[in-house]
């Protein structure tokens, strides 16, 4: 038996990642994101929606960059914190223990201790009611050596990515078993 829910801003889990943003010299920060997804192949795009009034709104507004930082389950505690406090009162990074790094794009600060940094540049935004959503076309990705396996392939279990679960606002750690490679259902290799 099932039963019907009101609608709401629903889907589980999702990633629970940090996206940094602002200028090295100036003062970078941190948001947490769960509304965080792929949205195109060709060109790789990621799409990201941010509320105006948050201060990381204005910073990925006025540089047109963000980067997706993957933090592993061991950086839970950093991940909730920089979700509750706003980077306008505070230095998340350094609240957090958290190296700003530059990337390859003019603006953007990768989190150094996070496993993955995903760097996005800005090339639409549309508002959607509540949230802004922010397109960025992935321009680099940089990957921990450790956690890549013996065919230079992210290892999701070396990652230990969280994931969070909207309604129950709980985060989950890490990715429990490997299921099997695409097309295994129909034995495509």
């Amino acid at each position: 038996m099932k039963t019907t829910i009101k609608p709401q801003a629903f889907l589980m889990p999702l990633p629970a990642v940090l996206l940094s943003c602002g200028k090295q010299k100036q003062k970078p920060n941190i948001i947490t994101m769960s509304w965080c997804g792929v949205l195109c192949s060709t060109p790789p795009q990621i799409g990201v929606g941010i509320v105006p009034s948050r201060y990381s709104h204005h910073l990925v507004k006025e540089t047109g960059e963000f980067v997706i930082n993957i933090p592993t389950e061991y950086q839970a505690h950093a991940v909730d914190y920089c979700g509750h406090i706003s980077g306008r009162d505070r230095d998340k990074f350094a609240d957090c223990a958290f190296t700003a790094e530059k990337g390859e794009l003019s603006s953007s600060v990768m989190i150094k201790e996070c496993p993955i940094n995903i760097e996005c540049r800005v090339v639409q935004s549309l508002m959607l009611g509540s949230h802004e959503l922010f397109i960025g076309e992935i321009v680099s990705i940089h990957v921990d050596e450790k956690c890549l396996d013996e065919h230079r392939q992210i290892d999701l279990q070396k990652v230990k990515p969280i994931v969070y679960v909207t309604g129950a606002r709980k985060y989950y750690g890490g990715i429990s078993e490997f299921l099997g490679v695409g097309g295994f259902s129909v034995k495509k290799t």
